[in-house]
């Protein structure tokens, strides 16, 4: 236990923080274009969906604790 203390922990420690320096530090090889960050596209909002908002997913029934998680309770026709 002595020798995993004193040597294999202290060397996965470094050989770790070596791994990660490499990877950070491989973006000056990298062409000009692939250093950019990526681009940010912009997300459709909720009022512009292509799908009506009261369509279910077709599938199995959900249980009911589920179903009214998901959907929240189900209003009454009174």
């Amino acid at each position: 236990m002595a020798i995993f203390r004193a040597y294999i922990a202290p060397l996965l420690i470094v050989l770790t923080f070596l791994v990660a320096m490499v990877a950070v530090s491989a973006r000056i090889f990298l062409p000009g274009d692939m250093m950019a960050p990526a681009p940010v596209t912009e997300t459709p909002s909720p009022e512009t969906s292509v799908a009506p908002s009261n369509t279910s997913v077709a599938g199995p029934t959900l249980p009911a604790a589920v179903s009214i998680l998901l959907h929240g309770p189900a209003e009454d026709a009174a």
